[in-house]
């Protein structure tokens, strides 16, 4: 098995769970936050809803520039929407490793504001913290959804309110 093939059967698998978790996502609740240093609930899922689009930006561009590209987030009205932004990143990502090659893992990618630079990595490395970051922002929402009372699915094995994973 290749890179390629380790990182796809992961995202793939990374995917099951996160997906689970948005169809969680009460539309009544995205404008909620838990503390005013937090993002609101609409922040925080739209963020993870377009994180596997960024498997497709590492591998098709060499930087990303918030001085040149500002981060403009998807809006969202509902679950819905959030599940279709989703599923249209999922699919971005997907088709990216679909046609990557091992050497387009290798390139240097910049993530940067103007002149400074925030970090430099491989594209590998891009795509590796997008899966990370798709897993840590997870469970910060899985924090808002118990503080809101809401069932927390299983990801990695059972949770508190799905016990018979």
């Amino acid at each position: 098995m290749n890179i390629i093939e380790l990182i796809s059967k992961e995202f793939e698998a990374e995917a099951v769970t996160t997906r689970k978790m948005l169809e969680r996502v009460p539309a009544d609740k995205l404008k909620w936050q838990p503390h005013p240093k937090s993002m609101t609930m609409e922040q925080l899922t739209v963020h993870i809803a377009e994180l596997p689009s960024w498997i497709s930006m590492a591998l098709h561009t060499s930087e990303l520039d918030f001085a040149s590209q500002p981060y403009e987030p998807t809006i969202v009205n509902d679950t819905q929407d959030l599940l279709n932004v989703f599923e249209k990143s999922l699919a971005d990502g997907r088709k990216a490793l679909q046609e990557a090659k091992e050497e387009d893992l290798l390139p240097t990618w910049v993530l940067r504001n103007g002149d400074q630079i925030y970090a430099t990595m491989t594209k590998y490395e891009v795509i590796r913290h997008s899966l990370s970051q798709t897993i840590h922002h997870r469970a910060q929402l899985g924090v808002y959804l118990r503080l809101l009372d809401i069932p927390i699915p299983g990801s990695y094995g059972p949770s508190a309110d799905e016990p018979g994973f």
